[in-house]
Protein backbone atom coordinates (compact mmCIF):
# COMPACT_ATOMS: atom_id res chain seq x y z
CA UNK A 1 0.00 0.00 0.00
CA UNK A 2 1.33 3.03 -0.88
CA UNK A 3 1.11 5.65 1.94
CA UNK A 4 -0.31 9.17 1.57
CA UNK A 5 1.15 12.06 0.28
CA UNK A 6 0.69 13.86 3.55
CA UNK A 7 2.23 11.26 5.77
CA UNK A 8 5.24 11.44 3.63
CA UNK A 9 5.84 15.27 4.16
CA UNK A 10 5.02 14.61 7.50
CA UNK A 11 8.03 12.05 7.99
CA UNK A 12 9.97 14.59 5.80
CA UNK A 13 9.30 17.74 7.75
CA UNK A 14 10.18 15.56 11.42
CA UNK A 15 13.34 14.14 9.94
CA UNK A 16 14.60 17.32 8.94
CA UNK A 17 13.67 19.09 12.31
CA UNK A 18 15.58 16.14 14.16
CA UNK A 19 18.57 16.67 16.12
CA UNK A 20 21.57 15.71 13.89
CA UNK A 21 23.91 12.84 15.00
CA UNK A 22 27.08 14.84 16.52
CA UNK A 23 29.99 14.77 13.59
CA UNK A 24 32.58 12.11 13.73
CA UNK A 25 35.51 13.81 15.27
CA UNK A 26 38.64 13.20 12.71
CA UNK A 27 42.67 13.22 13.87
CA UNK A 28 43.90 16.34 14.20
CA UNK A 29 44.81 18.23 10.95
CA UNK A 30 48.48 18.77 9.91
CA UNK A 31 47.71 22.21 9.95
CA UNK A 32 47.06 22.08 13.93
CA UNK A 33 50.45 20.52 14.15
CA UNK A 34 52.64 22.37 11.62
CA UNK A 35 50.63 25.89 11.49
CA UNK A 36 50.47 27.29 7.85
CA UNK A 37 53.01 29.30 6.93
CA UNK A 38 55.53 27.76 9.69
CA UNK A 39 59.16 26.92 8.32
CA UNK A 40 62.43 26.12 9.87
CA UNK A 41 65.07 29.11 11.08
CA UNK A 42 68.34 28.60 11.44
CA UNK A 43 69.95 29.02 14.36
CA UNK A 44 73.57 27.73 14.18
CA UNK A 45 76.03 26.70 11.22
CA UNK A 46 79.21 24.79 12.06
CA UNK A 47 82.25 27.65 11.95
CA UNK A 48 85.03 25.90 13.91
CA UNK A 49 87.94 24.28 11.41
CA UNK A 50 86.25 20.34 12.07
CA UNK A 51 86.29 17.96 9.02
CA UNK A 52 82.66 15.96 7.58
CA UNK A 53 80.06 14.93 9.69
CA UNK A 54 77.27 16.27 10.88
CA UNK A 55 75.29 17.63 13.88
CA UNK A 56 73.17 15.39 16.33
CA UNK A 57 71.40 14.83 19.22
CA UNK A 58 69.40 17.87 20.18
CA UNK A 59 68.70 17.69 23.76
CA UNK A 60 66.65 20.35 26.36
CA UNK A 61 68.17 20.95 29.69
CA UNK A 62 66.03 22.11 32.50
CA UNK A 63 66.83 25.99 31.74
CA UNK A 64 65.39 25.93 28.38
CA UNK A 65 68.87 25.89 26.38
CA UNK A 66 69.63 23.21 23.64
CA UNK A 67 72.51 21.06 24.05
CA UNK A 68 73.83 19.30 20.95
CA UNK A 69 76.50 17.07 19.11
CA UNK A 70 78.97 18.01 16.24
CA UNK A 71 80.10 15.20 15.32
CA UNK A 72 83.36 14.93 12.85
CA UNK A 73 84.76 12.24 10.98
CA UNK A 74 88.74 11.05 12.19
CA UNK A 75 90.97 11.59 15.02
CA UNK A 76 88.95 14.97 16.30
CA UNK A 77 86.84 14.02 19.42
CA UNK A 78 84.02 15.85 18.49
CA UNK A 79 82.19 18.77 20.75
CA UNK A 80 78.89 19.39 22.28
CA UNK A 81 77.44 22.89 21.50
CA UNK A 82 74.89 24.96 23.97
CA UNK A 83 72.57 26.99 22.18
CA UNK A 84 70.63 29.57 24.33
CA UNK A 85 67.33 30.72 22.69
CA UNK A 86 66.99 34.02 25.23
CA UNK A 87 70.72 35.19 23.49
CA UNK A 88 70.81 33.30 20.39
CA UNK A 89 74.31 32.60 21.05
CA UNK A 90 75.95 29.07 20.64
CA UNK A 91 79.19 27.97 22.97
CA UNK A 92 81.04 25.10 23.08
CA UNK A 93 80.58 23.17 26.46
CA UNK A 94 82.85 20.36 25.79
CA UNK A 95 85.88 20.04 23.40
CA UNK A 96 85.76 16.69 23.86
CA UNK A 97 82.62 14.84 23.39
CA UNK A 98 84.15 11.05 23.17
CA UNK A 99 82.14 11.15 19.58
CA UNK A 100 78.74 12.00 21.52
CA UNK A 101 75.86 11.53 18.95
CA UNK A 102 72.12 11.51 20.84
CA UNK A 103 72.23 13.43 24.11
CA UNK A 104 69.25 13.84 27.02
CA UNK A 105 68.79 14.80 29.88
CA UNK A 106 67.90 12.94 33.54
CA UNK A 107 65.96 14.12 36.30
CA UNK A 108 68.64 15.81 38.22
CA UNK A 109 69.45 17.73 34.97
CA UNK A 110 73.00 15.64 34.01
CA UNK A 111 73.06 15.60 30.83
CA UNK A 112 73.55 11.49 28.91
CA UNK A 113 75.60 11.24 26.21
CA UNK A 114 75.74 8.26 23.95
CA UNK A 115 79.09 8.11 22.56
CA UNK A 116 80.09 6.28 19.51
CA UNK A 117 83.14 4.62 17.88
CA UNK A 118 85.35 6.02 15.53
CA UNK A 119 88.00 6.97 18.18
CA UNK A 120 85.08 7.88 20.29
CA UNK A 121 84.71 6.55 23.33
CA UNK A 122 81.75 3.22 22.14
CA UNK A 123 80.17 4.79 26.10
CA UNK A 124 76.98 6.05 27.66
CA UNK A 125 78.37 8.73 29.91
CA UNK A 126 76.71 11.47 32.24
CA UNK A 127 77.84 15.22 32.44
CA UNK A 128 77.25 17.18 35.02
CA UNK A 129 76.48 20.85 33.50
CA UNK A 130 78.24 22.80 36.29
CA UNK A 131 81.01 21.83 36.61
CA UNK A 132 81.57 19.71 33.22
CA UNK A 133 83.13 16.85 34.97
CA UNK A 134 82.26 13.62 33.20
CA UNK A 135 81.48 9.47 34.48
CA UNK A 136 81.24 6.69 32.26
CA UNK A 137 77.88 5.15 33.69
CA UNK A 138 77.81 1.69 31.16
CA UNK A 139 80.59 0.78 28.40
CA UNK A 140 79.97 -2.77 28.62
CA UNK A 141 77.34 -5.41 28.16
CA UNK A 142 78.36 -9.06 29.20
CA UNK A 143 81.61 -8.12 29.43
CA UNK A 144 82.25 -7.02 25.82
CA UNK A 145 82.40 -3.16 25.13
CA UNK A 146 79.53 -1.76 22.60
CA UNK A 147 79.58 -1.53 19.16
CA UNK A 148 79.07 2.66 18.59
CA UNK A 149 75.78 4.09 20.81
CA UNK A 150 74.13 5.93 18.98
CA UNK A 151 71.08 7.57 19.98
CA UNK A 152 69.36 7.37 23.46
CA UNK A 153 65.82 8.07 25.68
CA UNK A 154 65.05 8.29 29.27
CA UNK A 155 61.79 6.46 31.19
CA UNK A 156 60.23 7.99 33.89
CA UNK A 157 62.16 6.00 36.31
CA UNK A 158 65.09 7.26 34.79
CA UNK A 159 66.34 4.19 32.85
CA UNK A 160 68.34 4.91 29.76
CA UNK A 161 67.60 3.05 26.46
CA UNK A 162 69.96 3.58 23.85
CA UNK A 163 70.57 1.73 20.43
CA UNK A 164 73.81 0.57 19.69
CA UNK A 165 74.71 0.33 15.85
CA UNK A 166 78.04 0.85 13.86
CA UNK A 167 78.51 2.85 11.09
CA UNK A 168 82.18 3.50 10.69
CA UNK A 169 85.10 3.64 12.75
CA UNK A 170 88.04 0.86 12.16
CA UNK A 171 87.74 -0.62 15.90
CA UNK A 172 86.57 -4.25 15.60
CA UNK A 173 83.40 -5.62 16.94
CA UNK A 174 82.77 -7.41 20.47
CA UNK A 175 78.90 -8.23 20.19
CA UNK A 176 77.41 -10.33 18.37
CA UNK A 177 74.62 -8.13 17.64
CA UNK A 178 73.42 -4.88 17.03
CA UNK A 179 70.66 -3.89 19.92
CA UNK A 180 69.06 -1.59 21.84
CA UNK A 181 70.03 -1.44 25.48
CA UNK A 182 68.99 -0.21 28.63
CA UNK A 183 70.87 1.06 31.64
CA UNK A 184 69.45 0.52 35.08
CA UNK A 185 69.51 3.06 37.34
CA UNK A 186 72.09 0.95 39.60
CA UNK A 187 74.17 0.71 36.45
CA UNK A 188 72.85 -2.83 35.15
CA UNK A 189 73.12 -2.95 31.03
CA UNK A 190 70.17 -5.40 30.01
CA UNK A 191 69.25 -6.01 26.18
CA UNK A 192 65.59 -4.92 25.56
CA UNK A 193 66.15 -6.52 22.14
CA UNK A 194 68.06 -7.07 19.42
CA UNK A 195 65.20 -8.01 16.56
CA UNK A 196 66.98 -5.06 14.69
CA UNK A 197 69.51 -5.35 11.86
CA UNK A 198 70.84 -1.89 12.72
CA UNK A 199 68.96 0.23 15.13
CA UNK A 200 68.98 4.06 15.09
CA UNK A 201 66.82 6.42 16.58
CA UNK A 202 64.85 5.68 19.89
CA UNK A 203 61.90 6.82 21.82
CA UNK A 204 59.13 5.88 23.83
CA UNK A 205 55.52 6.69 24.29
CA UNK A 206 54.63 8.80 26.88
CA UNK A 207 52.77 6.27 28.68
CA UNK A 208 56.08 4.39 28.66
CA UNK A 209 54.72 1.40 26.94
CA UNK A 210 55.85 1.67 23.38
CA UNK A 211 59.24 1.71 22.28
CA UNK A 212 59.28 2.86 18.68
CA UNK A 213 62.85 2.41 17.30
CA UNK A 214 64.39 3.28 13.74
CA UNK A 215 66.22 0.12 11.50
CA UNK A 216 68.43 1.74 9.70
CA UNK A 217 70.68 -0.95 7.42
CA UNK A 218 72.52 1.32 5.07
CA UNK A 219 74.69 -1.65 4.11
CA UNK A 220 77.67 -0.85 5.65
CA UNK A 221 80.15 -0.73 9.27
CA UNK A 222 82.51 1.85 7.95
CA UNK A 223 80.91 4.37 5.84
CA UNK A 224 84.32 6.67 5.80
CA UNK A 225 86.53 3.51 4.29
CA UNK A 226 86.66 3.66 0.82
CA UNK A 227 88.69 0.26 1.25
CA UNK A 228 85.51 -1.39 2.97
CA UNK A 229 83.13 -3.65 1.17
CA UNK A 230 80.26 -2.39 -0.39
CA UNK A 231 77.43 -3.52 1.57
CA UNK A 232 73.76 -4.10 0.34
CA UNK A 233 70.57 -2.04 1.96
CA UNK A 234 68.35 -3.40 4.57
CA UNK A 235 65.52 -2.87 6.64
CA UNK A 236 64.62 0.92 6.70
CA UNK A 237 61.68 0.78 8.95
CA UNK A 238 59.85 2.37 11.80
CA UNK A 239 58.73 -0.34 14.76
CA UNK A 240 56.95 -0.20 17.90
CA UNK A 241 57.73 -2.92 20.41
CA UNK A 242 54.99 -3.48 23.05
CA UNK A 243 56.70 -2.72 26.28
CA UNK A 244 55.25 -4.97 29.98
CA UNK A 245 55.53 -3.79 33.16
CA UNK A 246 59.10 -4.69 33.67
CA UNK A 247 59.86 -1.98 30.35
CA UNK A 248 61.04 -4.72 28.46
CA UNK A 249 59.99 -6.09 24.85
CA UNK A 250 56.37 -8.37 26.18
CA UNK A 251 54.89 -8.78 22.38
CA UNK A 252 55.98 -8.94 18.57
CA UNK A 253 56.64 -5.91 16.76
CA UNK A 254 54.78 -4.07 14.72
CA UNK A 255 56.07 -2.25 11.74
CA UNK A 256 54.61 1.69 11.24
CA UNK A 257 56.74 2.59 8.46
CA UNK A 258 58.51 0.98 5.59
CA UNK A 259 60.70 3.37 3.52
CA UNK A 260 61.64 0.76 1.36
CA UNK A 261 64.94 1.24 -0.49
CA UNK A 262 64.80 4.73 0.62
CA UNK A 263 67.42 6.30 3.30
CA UNK A 264 65.25 6.01 6.32
CA UNK A 265 65.09 7.34 9.89
CA UNK A 266 67.74 8.87 12.16
CA UNK A 267 66.25 10.16 15.35
CA UNK A 268 63.10 10.63 16.35
CA UNK A 269 60.92 12.14 19.40
CA UNK A 270 57.11 12.50 20.49
CA UNK A 271 54.92 15.25 21.46
CA UNK A 272 52.17 15.33 24.43
CA UNK A 273 49.52 13.61 21.95
CA UNK A 274 51.95 10.73 21.43
CA UNK A 275 52.85 11.68 18.10
CA UNK A 276 56.14 10.49 16.67
CA UNK A 277 58.55 12.73 14.61
CA UNK A 278 60.98 11.27 12.60
CA UNK A 279 63.93 12.63 10.27
CA UNK A 280 63.83 11.62 6.92
CA UNK A 281 66.85 11.33 5.59
CA UNK A 282 65.72 10.24 2.21
CA UNK A 283 66.53 12.49 -1.20
CA UNK A 284 62.84 12.18 -2.53
CA UNK A 285 62.02 14.39 0.05
CA UNK A 286 63.97 15.16 3.30
CA UNK A 287 62.28 16.30 6.56
CA UNK A 288 60.71 15.31 9.83
CA UNK A 289 57.67 13.23 9.04
CA UNK A 290 55.21 13.43 12.02
CA UNK A 291 52.98 9.85 12.40
CA UNK A 292 50.50 9.02 15.22
CA UNK A 293 51.03 5.85 16.88
CA UNK A 294 49.21 3.81 13.96
CA UNK A 295 51.47 4.96 11.40
CA UNK A 296 50.10 7.19 9.86
CA UNK A 297 51.28 10.35 8.61
CA UNK A 298 50.19 13.58 10.26
CA UNK A 299 52.37 16.03 9.25
CA UNK A 300 55.17 16.68 7.77
CA UNK A 301 58.08 19.69 7.73
CA UNK A 302 60.31 20.04 4.53
CA UNK A 303 64.01 20.24 5.28
CA UNK A 304 65.82 20.17 1.97
CA UNK A 305 64.93 19.92 -1.49
CA UNK A 306 62.61 17.07 -3.00
CA UNK A 307 63.70 14.79 -5.54
CA UNK A 308 67.74 15.13 -5.32
CA UNK A 309 69.74 12.70 -7.36
CA UNK A 310 72.93 13.29 -5.90
CA UNK A 311 74.03 11.71 -2.49
CA UNK A 312 77.43 12.85 -2.28
CA UNK A 313 76.17 16.30 -2.08
CA UNK A 314 72.74 15.74 -0.59
CA UNK A 315 71.09 18.51 1.50
CA UNK A 316 68.97 19.55 3.88
CA UNK A 317 69.56 15.91 5.58
CA UNK A 318 67.89 16.25 8.96
CA UNK A 319 69.78 13.49 12.16
CA UNK A 320 67.37 14.76 15.43
CA UNK A 321 64.60 16.17 16.92
CA UNK A 322 64.14 17.69 20.10
CA UNK A 323 61.35 20.09 21.76
CA UNK A 324 62.42 22.94 24.17
CA UNK A 325 60.42 23.63 27.41
CA UNK A 326 58.98 26.21 29.05
CA UNK A 327 57.83 29.27 27.05
CA UNK A 328 59.51 27.26 24.16
CA UNK A 329 57.43 23.65 24.98
CA UNK A 330 55.89 24.01 21.56
CA UNK A 331 59.30 24.85 19.37
CA UNK A 332 60.68 21.86 17.64
CA UNK A 333 64.69 21.84 17.29
CA UNK A 334 66.50 19.79 14.06
CA UNK A 335 69.87 19.04 13.40
CA UNK A 336 70.17 18.82 9.70
CA UNK A 337 73.52 19.08 7.94
CA UNK A 338 76.12 21.29 9.95
CA UNK A 339 73.19 23.26 11.40
CA UNK A 340 70.87 23.13 14.06
CA UNK A 341 67.21 25.10 13.53
CA UNK A 342 64.02 25.19 14.97
CA UNK A 343 60.08 25.51 14.29
CA UNK A 344 57.34 26.55 16.46
CA UNK A 345 53.94 24.14 16.04
CA UNK A 346 50.90 23.96 17.24
CA UNK A 347 51.69 21.11 19.93
CA UNK A 348 53.87 20.37 23.23
CA UNK A 349 56.47 18.00 23.07
CA UNK A 350 56.53 15.13 26.12
CA UNK A 351 59.08 15.13 28.25
CA UNK A 352 59.53 12.50 31.13
CA UNK A 353 61.03 15.05 33.51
Amino acid sequence: MRKPMSACITLFILAACSPQAPPIEEPPAAAAIVPAGATLEKVFTRSLPIQGGLTEGPAVAPDGTIYFSDIPFGSDKGKIMRFDPKTGQTTVFAEDSGKSNGLTFDANGHLIAAEGADQGGRQISRWNVETAEKTVIAGKYDGKRFNAPNDLTLDAKGRVYFSDPRYLGAEPRELEHMAIYRVDVDGTVVEVTHELEKPNGVALSPDGRTLYAADHNNGSERITDPDAPAGVHGAMKIYAFPLGDDGLVSGPKKTLVDFGKEAGCDGMTVDENGNIYLTSRGLKRPGVMIINPQGEEVGFIPAGPENQTDPANAQGLPSNVEFGKGDEANVLYVTVDLSLYRIKLGVKGYHPF
